[in-house]
């Protein structure tokens, strides 16, 4: 405990700072979003209410000449867009139209067809996804890319590489068949084995060999200090200033989108591992984790805290896409089976599929917060 005001100062000061960094991260993922649902539904010429920052009562707000409320609300853990004829700020469902206008109904969210109100909702982590690939992108261009060549420099003794037969001066090709040209990618790729035996196809003095090595899982501390529990080879490449190259545009674009799509795979390939009890879900983390996380990438930079925030956009856009209720993805289900059958699904199907929904989202945030606060105590 601090004992004295010197002390307690620089609690005080890293704790605002985490505060800040973290508002700065979320407001500006969730913005991205529900801007997305926001032009394209004024584009289809939908009537926007409110456009939200947070949940729960207002903390301040202008309304522009369009009527739309524009506010940031008190609890910053996401936020909303609500739709004239929108019952709710979910868009659950319609509110009672007998009343409405012909030129109510035709500003009306529920009243346009399947299709627009299907690329309404898409386009809020559609947005996700264009800015994420817009900062790698811009990221790439002006400051450059890690392209470390997979030659292997050490081999760790003792280790699952010197166990498999690799080798220093082994260049890695293939990882399970997947070409690789970057030493990041094999970085990437070995903690999603799991544990499991993976196939490397190296290249040593002219030939090609196949080695099968099984790599380890052991507690390893990450550049922010964070302790995870990871699969490890036990190799390291040679690095220098020279690996970080800008790029050009066409190609900065497209190792965005490509490193875009690696995040989304991997994070599908994760979430199958501990739904299948193969992975703990200790590194679930949740808003304290977040705003943790933050805090700690903030400090290495502006551009740093820019990267996490084009991850955690990838991740809420991917999260927005899954098939639950109340999500993006259960919107989609129901419009989908809305456009097979030629007409919306029962009311009261729609009304419990979103209750489960909610329930569901509601019992996983309680999760993620108690995983939250065991790793803090941890710490």
């Amino acid at each position: 405990m601090p004992s004295t005001v010197t002390d307690f100062l620089p609690l005080v000061t890293d704790s605002a700072f985490t505060i800040v960094a973290a508002l700065f991260v979320l407001t500006l993922v969730v913005f991205v979003h529900e801007l997305g649902h926001f032009l394209i539904a004024r584009w289809n010429g939908v009537r926007v209410d409110v456009f939200s920052i947070g949940f729960g009562p207002e903390l301040v707000g202008i309304n522009d000449r369009h009527g739309t409320r524009w506010k940031f609300s008190a609890i910053p853990l996401g936020g909303y867009v609500k739709f004239f004829g929108d019952e709710d700020a979910t868009s659950a469902g319609a509110a009672d139209d007998a009343q409405m206008t012909e030129e109510e109904k035709a500003v009306s969210f529920h009243h346009k067809s399947v299709g627009r109100r299907a690329a309404i909702v898409i386009a809020g982590p559609a947005a996700n996804f264009v800015f994420a690939i817009v900062v790698y992108a811009v990221v790439f261009m002006a400051i450059g890319m890690a392209i470390t060549p997979p030659v292997i420099q050490e081999v760790v003794p003792d280790s699952a590489a010197q166990e498999a037969g690799l080798q220093p001066g082994d260049r890695i090709v293939a990882v399970d068949g997947s070409s690789v040209s970057r030493f990041e990618q094999v970085q990437q790729r070995i903690p999603l084995s799991n544990g499991e035996s993976v196939t490397l196809t190296v290249e040593r003095d002219g030939r090609t060999l196949d080695l099968t090595a099984t790599p380890r899982v052991q507690e390893v501390t990450d550049e922010l200090g964070e302790t995870h529990q990871m699969a490890v080879l036990g190799i390291t490449a040679a690095t220098s200033a020279e690996d970080v190259v800008r790029l050009g545009p066409i190609e900065a674009v497209g190792q965005a989108v490509a490193h875009s799509a690696t995040l989304i795979k991997m994070t599908v390939i994760t979430l199958g591992q501990m739904i299948a009890g193969d992975r703990s879900v200790e590194d679930l983390g949740g808003p304290l984790r977040i705003a943790q996380m933050s805090g700690q990438v903030a400090e290495l930079g502006f551009d740093t805290l820019l990267l996490f925030a084009a991850f955690l956009s990838v991740n809420l856009g991917f999260i927005n896409l899954l098939p639950i209720p109340v999500l993006d993805g259960g919107h989609l289900v129901f419009y989908a089976a809305e456009a097979v059958r030629g007409r919306p699904v029962n009311e009261r199907i729609q009304e419990y599929g979103f209750r489960v929904g909610l329930a569901l989202i509601i019992g996983l945030m309680v999760f993620v917060t108690w995983n939250d606060i065991i790793h803090w105590n941890s710490r």
